[in-house]
């Protein structure tokens, strides 16, 4: 039996674990509360699944973005032009978050989504949790060498300030030369040994989707979208049309075929979309963008991490821009231009502020602090935050991929070959590298070298 079970491309594992955890969740749901208002068993099994996965990979964020980034950097060094591909990365990471903060701001003109919703203004509250450019760039400046918090809750990581103090020594490393190799050998293996534990996680994800989507089922319904539907359809809205619109027509434009590209990136964008997480996504979709795509592993590896961190589309372009139009009509705040023009700014300049595992309150509670708008508008919209949040990372991944295979579409270095191939690699199965057999879990088996 699990020997079929491996055998099953693992989007499959995905997708019936997805339907599983929807048909869970509806009787869980049905079957609703206990005598004393707690949870059933079944919601309790479900809650404790997909917080048991999404802790999983929480755990792993931490090294996982150390070591990547730093090698990620380092590997710059094996390309030519490598300052002239991270300038046009940035630049096209750029162009694709204006462009979906523009579908954002014009999708909440349209439906006006905050003078159509029946939510209770009682909901109001300011989140625990929020974002100002001083705490954005304080945020920039680490506080100790691990960017470690500590507070009365306990310790936790400003994974912004990891961000820094990788970058920081990757940049470090590639001047220093060759007496930095030994370190850049050792961060190399525990990247290794990292991705390694990751993938034994990655594996579990069907088993966490089922928990994940039928907890959001069975604690939030159908009915809980009603008072925000057209919030919440205007956000699906321009997901889909920066998903599906948009990528496909810059592909197009750049000679490369859609169908293709969501062939190869579909696994990480399926994955990101039931784990909520672009971190946690990470080893899929570099191991999609250049096995699948055809983008060379020593660009791939600095812009996918890169990207997982700060491209952020969905949670950091479309939402913010949505939210923030929102809670404007419903506590009957105009918007000027200028307020428009700084929600871009904000899109573009601070995404870095929703580098993490799950959510995008950080980002949205900085939009809003940056219109002077409400922050208490923000627990207005919490009770759907889950349900939005999954669109939001699989659009987050897949520009993620996108960015990197236009770059080296541009640039003449992507393996069109590869990309216009109509087999793809499960992200979940052994690749093979110039004849050492690469296993999902970072084994290497040694097998005869091809020509």
């Amino acid at each position: 039996m699990f020997a079929r079970l491996r055998r099953t491309p693992f989007a499959v594992q995905v997708l019936l674990a997805l339907l599983l955890g929807i048909g869970l969740g509806l009787v869980a749901r049905e079957m609703g509360p206990v005598a004393d208002g707690t949870p059933n068993w079944l919601t309790s099994t479900l809650q404790t699944i997909g917080s048991t996965f999404v802790a999983l990979l929480r755990v792993i964020v931490v090294p996982l973005i150390v070591t990547a980034i730093i090698v990620s950097i380092a590997n710059l060094e094996q390309v030519s032009n490598a300052a002239r591909l991270a300038g046009q990365t940035l630049l096209w990471f750029a162009i694709t978050a204006l462009i979906a903060v523009g579908i954002g701001i014009g999708l909440g003109l349209l439906t006006e989504p905050g003078r159509n919703s029946s939510v209770d203004a009682t909901a109001a509250d300011v989140p625990e949790t929020t974002g100002s450019w001083w705490d954005f760039l304080l945020g920039l400046v680490p506080a100790n060498f691990l960017g470690l918090n500590t507070s009365a809750d306990g310790a936790s990581f400003n994974v912004l300030q990891l961000i820094v103090i990788a970058v920081a020594i990757g940049i470090a490393a590639l001047k220093v030369g060759e007496a930095a190799e030994p370190f850049l050998s050792f961060t190399r293996s525990v990247l290794a040994i990292v991705q390694k534990v990751l993938w034994w996680v990655i594996l579990l994800a069907p088993i966490g989707t089922l928990g994940l989507i039928g907890n959001a089922v069975a604690s939030y319904g159908w009915e809980s979208l009603g008072s925000l539907g057209v919030f919440a359809g205007a956000v699906y809205a321009g997901l889909a049309l920066v998903l599906f619109v948009v990528y496909p027509v810059l592909l197009r434009l750049h000679g490369l075929s859609p169908l293709r590209f969501f062939a190869g990136a579909w696994p990480a964008i399926q994955l990101a979309f039931v784990s909520r997480s672009s971190i946690g996504t990470l080893p899929v979709t570099e191991r999609v963008t250049e096995q699948n795509l055809g983008v060379p592993r020593s660009y791939a590896s600095f812009a996918v991490p890169l990207g997982a961190t700060t491209k952020m589309d969905g949670c950091a372009a479309i939402y913010p821009a949505l939210a923030a139009i929102f809670v404007a009509q419903f506590f009957g705040i105009d918007l000027g231009l200028t307020d428009y023009l700084l929600i871009a700014l904000v899109s573009v300049v601070g995404s870095a502020a929703t580098a993490g595992v799950t959510g995008a309150v950080v980002m949205l509670t900085l939009t809003l602090s940056t219109l002077g708008l409400p922050l208490a508008g923000v627990g207005l919209l919490l009770a759907i935050d889950p349900i939005l949040d999954m669109g939001r990372t699989a659009t987050n991944v897949a520009g993620q991929a996108l960015v990197p295979t236009i770059v080296a579409k541009r640039e003449g270095i992507l393996d069109l070959e590869r990309y216009r191939s109509t087999s793809t690699i499960d992200p979940m199965a052994p690749v093979e590298r110039a004849g050492v057999t690469e296993g999902v879990d970072g084994d290497l088996r040694r097998q005869p070298a091809t020509v």
